[in-house]
């Protein structure tokens, strides 16, 4: 996740991309050296990686502290709520959950999707996502909606092709557990796609 959104991600923020420039610019014409604006490029990485580790670190503590902490408690014990593990030889190399939000006129938010890297492009994350959509189905609710940030071709991909499109991005995302620092702004950011797919939920 680091590296997609440290060095990936960069190629998505034109905005980023024109405030380096602009602080390469001022460094030269303060300094009228060349190689304090050779070493920049390498200090905007450090800084990109560096932060975009700490802000990730901060999500998944984050997660471990609500619903990652008590899978059990948080997501088996309401039928309103269910998670799912893809397992192959022995091995968990998917999970998927997911959530009632019924704040949102009763959708199902699908959460957590994530593929171990060795398994990807091998059904996993199809097999997950239509485990979300049948238990949106079987419940009666009337759509089931994502929110990601990968940056990957391949993530968009694949919830296209489990039915989903895309209904608005928002660039500058505040991730759960970012501090919002000056510099966190400066190296971080991250664009937050939000999916949807309606279901043909018939009254009985």
């Amino acid at each position: 996740m680091v590296p997609d959104t440290a060095f990936r991600g960069l190629n998505h923020h034109p905005e980023s991309l024109l405030l380096y420039t602009a602080m390469t610019a001022l460094c030269f014409k303060i300094t009228m050296c060349w190689w304090v604006i050779g070493l920049l490029p390498v200090i905007v990485l450090f800084g990109r990686y560096f932060y975009s580790r700490r802000v990730i670190h901060g999500y998944l503590e984050h997660a471990m502290s609500r619903d990652m902490g008590d899978i059990e408690g948080f997501y088996m014990k309401s039928p309103d709520s269910c998670l799912w593990v893809a397992v192959v030889e022995g091995k968990v190399v998917g999970v998927v959950a997911a959530v009632s939000q019924q704040k949102s006129g009763g959708a199902v938010e699908l959460q957590r999707m994530s593929v171990d890297r060795c398994c990807r492009q091998c059904g996993v994350g199809v097999a997950l996502g239509r485990k979300v959509l049948e238990f949106a189905a079987t419940h009666r609710y009337s759509s089931v909606v994502l929110g990601t940030t990968a940056y990957t071709p391949g993530a968009h991909r694949l919830y296209q092709r489990l039915g989903f499109r895309c209904v608005g991005v928002t660039n500058g995302y505040a991730t759960p557990g970012a501090r919002c620092s000056l510099l966190e702004r400066i190296f971080y950011r991250v664009r937050h796609h939000q999916y949807i797919q309606f279901l043909d939920v018939q009254d009985s």
